[in-house]
């Protein structure tokens, strides 16, 4: 086991967890430069998870999954996005998924169960569906212009939905739509094998390509009544705290870790003729090193620290919105610090296309920009410190 992980495995299951995230990590990480330069959606990756127990960790051991922690999800997470952050954070919202529905069943039991099954049994893939065009991130509080209109007693829902992340390799989507013109917004379980679904590619970025979180498209897709799975209303939305939300922090660290092993290896080997020895021996490659250090136990305390509490003291989840929040941003602005510092002690050939830092620069400055956004962070807890007592 890694050094970098001692401090935070404390039972076997853990360690196991850590070895099969590690496994998967190793294998994307031969191929992530490759689809990098390619552009292309890292579909193996899917199909390698699709080969372990990875896609059914979060869902319930009632329905036959594993029913991880979320200490157990972020471990897994930081780790797997070592190999490549894309397929880390995709299936990262897949299994989120599965652990907020296990902790709320806000769904008909029936319904959840069917859909944990096919996770199971099939290794289907689902995301939720809800940023669009107009309306921007969903933790904004905009109602989705995707409309569902109920006649005859079936429903067509018709819309498009921005930043589907792995939309190429999900089986289902769980699609938010205001309910027949008015301002409910229900949540609908979609096929994307029916007819009126279609996945448009339009996610061209510098980073975190492979995510692939192109738009999906619903034309008067015909849904079964059943096929409303959720209703929120206007007074509900946003008001529970979502602990599963670590799985982003955890990734952006799981970027830092890998372009803090890369310049630490560098330093250990790169020898230029100028000294008597390799670069580690330098007092300012020590600091940057040191730095990194710091940085990087500051923000995995910080994230582990509040993952364990989430999942060790139920009782305490309601309170914990400021704390998550508070994780999001101290470790995606971490991460970013930590990537700077280790180009900056590799030099210029960090730039080059064939260096992973390159990958890693553009990568870890996603995390910026996932929800909760840095503003928003700020303003809650300040809110909350002017009205405590």
């Amino acid at each position: 086991m890694s050094d970098l992980y001692k401090p935070f495995i404390k039972t076997k299951k853990q360690e196991e967890l850590l070895d099969l995230a590690g496994n998967l990590a190793d294998q994307f990480a031969e191929r992530a430069e490759q689809h990098d330069r390619d552009q292309v959606f890292p579909m193996e990756n899917f199909q390698d998870l699709k080969g372990t127990a990875y896609p059914r960790l979060t869902v319930p051991k009632e329905f036959g999954g594993e029913e991880i922690s979320l200490y157990e999800f972020v471990l897994i997470q930081e780790r797997l996005a070592q190999g490549d952050a894309s397929t880390a954070l995709s299936i990262g919202w897949h299994l989120g998924s599965f652990m907020e529905l296990g902790d709320n069943r806000p769904w008909d039991e029936k319904a959840f169960q069917s859909l944990c099954e096919q996770v199971v049994e099939k290794n289907s893939l689902i995301n939720r569906a809800a940023t669009e065009p107009a309306t921007g991130s969903p933790t904004r509080g905009g109602l989705p212009q995707t409309k569902a209109i109920f006649s005859e007693g079936k429903w067509s829902l018709s819309g498009r939905k921005t930043f589907t992340s792995m939309a190429k390799a999900l089986d289902y989507s769980v699609v938010s739509a205001t309910l027949n013109n008015t301002e409910e917004k229900g949540w609908f379980l979609v096929d994307h094998r029916l007819n009126g679904v279609s996945i448009e590619e339009t996610w061209d970025t510098i980073s975190m390509q492979g995510t692939g979180s192109d738009d999906l498209v619903l034309k008067e897709v015909i849904l079964a009544e059943d096929a409303l799975v959720e209703r929120d209303s206007k007074v509900a939305r946003g008001l529970s705290p979502k602990g599963w939300l670590l799985h982003i922090p955890a990734c952006y660290l799981g970027v830092a870790l890998a372009a803090r092993n890369h310049a630490i290896q560098f330093a250990k080997e790169y020898h230029p003729n100028s000294l008597p020895g390799p670069i580690k021996d330098v007092p300012e490659v020590q600091r940057k090193i040191g730095e990194i250090e710091l940085e990087l136990f500051k923000s995995r305390q910080l994230l582990y620290s509040v993952a364990e509490k989430w999942a060790n003291e139920p009782e305490k989840r309601a309170e914990m919105g400021p704390e998550l929040a508070a994780v999001k941003h101290v470790a995606t602005n971490s991460a970013s610090h930590v990537v700077d510092i280790a180009m900056r002690l590799v030099g210029a050939r960090s730039l080059f296309r064939s260096n992973p830092m390159q990958r890693y620069y553009r990568d870890v400055r996603a995390g910026l920009h996932n929800p909760p956004m840095d503003d928003s962070v700020i303003t809650m807890l300040s809110k909350k410190a002017l009205m405590d007592e």
